[in-house]
């Protein structure tokens, strides 16, 4: 069954090829058209195109639907063509004529879109909870191994001590910026594209703002046109916030692997997180990280790989952006699996406290020594000039001590400023919104 279909029937191959993954990936998607449907036909029945009774017996049915979908039970059947055909056939079939009245003043593109930003958002929700428990465990992290120092480097060369406590913190902080990014994603995905129809309205006396409300959505995309306009772009926004978390993940994910090797031996992976060689019986080899870095860049590639499809499409709708969705609906849960991985990785990994009684870090300690000079009053530059005389001649020495308090510095991480900046981001996606307007509209045939 089709929506569109009339008398003539579309070749099978066609129809296959047109199709494609759809029935697939709109199983992600049920649960979030059904919801779409509810708000829709309440507002239909508050212009008159419904009757009390036809709504409370739509809503009744609806919430069935949705029931299945959650409990991961929904399936789309064989020649059905996606999840609107399939939610609107399960309605003819339980109510008859009544379940064919829901479509009356949308499109099968507005449905989908706000099918899109429903499950987008939820997404959203779900990644901002994985990031903040990642960013919890690498806080505690560095307030445990604050005191613990190892070198820092650039160019790939020893240059100045540094401490786990920086290490951990960074990564954290890092990952406030990607939640910062995330916030504008969801401003944008939060908005409500129902109503628009096929891209140019309705002549349907429709109230999109009851709808907008009902959803929990922030705003409407005011603009019908626009709203269209927005399938893809907002895939795309929301793809660069995922692929700046992976940005993140993939390099931890590098200094993990190199600080884990022997050369390095800073830090030690749990057992259960290695795997070894079919040969080389000595070899606990960092598989997780090193997939986990494969993952985050495929994830990287994201933005980009939509681009490629919608930079040359003009105003309207068109087939192209199916395609978005076989892209964009996996993306969510490989990138929460990365971040889940790491999170239990970071918790347990082990660190060398002892790096620093090898020699060869001895040097990153020189500039500890030229401050040192400095503050007992000799110019920057004669003591810049002396210590490195010293270096060359071999005579340097340290006690390998360090005095930094300023902001942000080994001595003073300002770990407890990251995690404030982190609870005012995730306030301000305000998910409480969203999660009290959807159980109302559940709970609206109660």
């Amino acid at each position: 069954m089709k929506l569109w279909e009339k008398s003539v029937q579309v070749n099978k191959d066609v129809e296959s090829y047109t199709v494609g993954h759809d029935r697939e990936l709109d199983i992600y998607l049920a649960p979030y058209d059904v919801l779409g449907s509810m708000a829709h036909i309440t507002m239909l029945e508050s212009i008159g195109l419904l009757t009390k009774d036809e709504l409370s017996v739509l809503l009744k049915e609806l919430k069935e639907i949705y029931s299945i979908a959650v409990a991961g039970k929904f399936e789309i059947e064989d020649g059905i063509e996606d999840v609107h055909s399939q939610v609107e056939l399960m309605l003819t079939r339980r109510l008859g004529d009544i379940g064919k009245k829901i479509h009356s003043g949308r499109s099968r593109n507005d449905q989908v879109l706000v099918d899109l930003k429903l499950f987008t958002r939820d997404q959203i929700h779900t990644l901002v909870d994985s990031v903040t428990a990642l960013i919890d465990v690498l806080l505690i992290q560095s307030e445990k191994y604050k005191d613990v120092l190892m070198p820092g480097y650039t160019h790939l060369q020893i240059a100045m001590p540094s401490s786990f406590g920086l290490w951990f913190g960074a990564y954290a902080e890092s990952l406030v910026d990607d939640l910062q990014l995330l916030l504008a994603a969801y401003k944008i995905c939060n908005r409500n594209p129902l109503g628009s129809a096929a891209g140019y309205g309705s002549s349907f006396p429709l109230n999109r703002q009851m709808t907008t409300d009902l959803l929990g959505f922030d705003s409407m995309d005011y603009n019908v046109v626009y709203a269209q306009m927005g399938r893809g772009k907002m895939e795309r926004i929301v793809s660069f916030a995922i692929a700046s978390i992976a940005g993140t993940l993939s390099k931890l994910s590098y200094d993990a692997c190199l600080y884990n090797s022997q050369n390095f031996g800073f830090i030690k992976l749990a057992d259960e997180y290695t795997t070894g060689s079919s040969i080389m019986p000595h070899k606990k080899n960092p598989d997780v990280f090193e997939l986990t870095r494969a993952k985050c860049n495929k994830l990287q590639a994201l933005p980009n790989d939509i681009t490629l499809i919608i930079n040359n499409l003009p105003s309207g709708y068109f087939r192209d952006l199916q395609i978005i969705k076989e892209l964009f609906i996996p993306s969510f849960e490989e990138m929460n699996d990365c971040l889940h991985m790491v999170a239990r990785m970071m918790n347990e990994v082990k660190i060398n406290e002892d790096i620093l009684d090898d020699r060869k870090y001895l040097l990153i300690f020189s500039v500890e020594e030229v401050n040192r000079l400095v503050l007992e009053g000799v110019p920057f530059r004669d003591a810049y000039k002396q210590v490195g005389l010293d270096i060359e001649k071999g005579n340097f020495s340290h006690n390998k001590k360090v005095n930094h308090t300023h902001e942000g510095s080994i001595g003073n991480l300002y770990n407890d400023h990251i995690d404030l900046l982190k609870q005012q981001v995730i306030g301000q996606f305000n998910f409480r919104k969203v999660v009290s307007a959807e159980q109302a509209l559940l709970g609206s045939i109660n």
